[in-house]
C-alpha cells in the first residue's frame, strides 16, 4: 500500500454477489414465514409459531442487509461521508443484531406462557411443517455462507478474503441459523410430545433456542460496536508502529481504527528533527499494511 496525497476515500467492498443471493433467501423465507406462522397457530405448536415468527423477524433483517448493500453502493463517492459508506455493512450487522435480540425476547415470553398455559398441538401436521422448514433454512444458509461463493467487489483497492469482513452478510447469514436451530428444536420437541407426552418440552425448547440466539446476538453486537465506537487497533499494533519509526521520530498522539469492515484509518502526531518529509515517513510505514488511509503531521522535537 502505498500512502500518496492524492487518494481516494472509498473504502467500500461490495459484495455483489452476496446482495444476489440475499434477495433468493427473502424469497424463501417470507413464503416459508407465511405457512409456518399459519400452520403453527391452526396446529398449536408454539415452537412451529416461534419458527415462523423467526423467519418473519429475519425476512426484516435481511431488507436490512440489502438496504445496507444498495445504500452503500449508491453513495459510495459521496463527500457527505468523511470515509465513504465502508461502515454502512457494520450497521446493518449490529441492527440484524438487535433484531435477533428481540426475537429471542419474544420467544422466552411466549414459551413461558405457554408453559403455563399447555395448548393441544396437531403433532403430525406440525412436524411436516417444521421439516418443511429446516429444508429451507438449510438451503439459505448454503446460499449466504461466503466460504463456497465467490464475490465480485466493487473497490479501488485489491483485499484478499474480504468476504470474512463483511458483517451485513454475516448478521443475515446467522439469522438463517438461528431458523435453522429452532427448526430443529421444534422438531425435537414436537417428536417428544407426539411419543411420549412430554407436551411442555414444546415450549421448553423455545426458551433453550432463546438461549442460544441470545449467545450469537451478543457475539454479533461484539463483532460491530466497536467498529460503530472507532475502536482504537490493538496496543501490539500501535507500538510496532512507533518502534518502526522509532529510529527517527517519536510518536506523540497516534490513533488507528477501521473506517469499514475491513479497512483501517490512522491519524498521527510525531516529533522529529530528522528533516525527512512526510511522504518519507509513510514510506516506512509501508509494511502495515491494514493501514489504509494515513494522515501524519510532524512536529519539530526539543533541540
Amino acid at each position: 500500500m502505498h500512502f500518496t496525497r492524492e487518494h481516494s476515500h472509498n473504502f467500500v467492498a461490495h459484495n455483489v454477489d452476496g446482495e444476489k443471493r440475499t434477495v433468493y433467501v427473502l424469497v424463501l423465507t417470507f413464503i416459508t414465514m407465511v405457512v409456518e406462522i399459519v400452520s403453527g397457530t391452526v396446529f398449536g405448536s408454539m415452537a412451529l409459531l416461534a419458527d415462523g415468527w423467526h423467519m418473519g423477524t429475519h425476512a426484516a433483517a435481511f431488507c436490512i442487509t440489502l438496504f445496507a448493500y444498495r445504500y452503500a453502493k449508491k453513495h459510495a463517492h459521496s463527500d457527505r461521508f468523511s470515509f465513504g459508506t465502508g461502515k454502512v455493512s457494520v450497521l446493518g450487522g449490529y441492527t440484524s443484531a438487535i433484531a435477533l435480540g428481540i426475537v429471542a425476547l419474544l420467544m422466552v415470553v411466549e414459551s413461558v406462557h405457554r408453559l403455563l398455559n399447555p395448548e393441544t398441538i396437531r403433532f403430525n401436521e406440525a412436524i411436516l411443517v417444521a421439516v418443511i422448514g429446516l429444508v429451507v433454512n438449510v438451503a439459505s444458509m448454503f446460499l449466504l455462507d461466503d466460504h463456497h461463493h465467490s464475490h465480485e467487489h466493487e473497490n479501488d483497492h485489491h483485499h484478499d478474503h474480504t468476504h470474512h469482513h463483511d458483517h451485513n452478510l454475516r448478521a443475515a447469514y446467522m439469522h438463517v441459523l438461528a431458523d435453522a436451530l429452532t427448526s430443529v428444536l421444534a422438531i425435537v420437541a414436537l417428536l417428544f410430545g407426539k411419543f411420549y407426552g412430554w407436551y411442555w418440552l414444546d415450549a421448553l425448547m423455545g426458551i433453550v433456542g432463546a438461549l442460544v440466539i441470545s449467545k450469537w446476538t451478543i457475539g454479533l453486537m461484539k463483532q460491530t460496536g466497536p467498529i460503530l465506537l472507532d475502536e482504537n487497533i490493538d496496543q501490539a499494533y500501535r507500538e510496532s508502529v512507533a518502534e518502526a519509526l522509532a529510529p527517527e521520530a517519536t510518536v506523540k498522539d497516534m490513533h488507528i481504527w477501521k473506517i469499514s469492515g475491513h479497512h483501517y484509518s490512522a491519524a498521527m502526531i510525531i516529533e522529529s528533527n530528522s528533516g525527512k518529509s512526510v511522504d518519507e515517513y509513510k514510506q516506512m510505514l509501508e509494511k502495515f499494511d491494514k493501514i489504509h488511509h494515513l494522515t501524519l503531521e510532524i512536529h519539530p522535537g526539543e533541540a
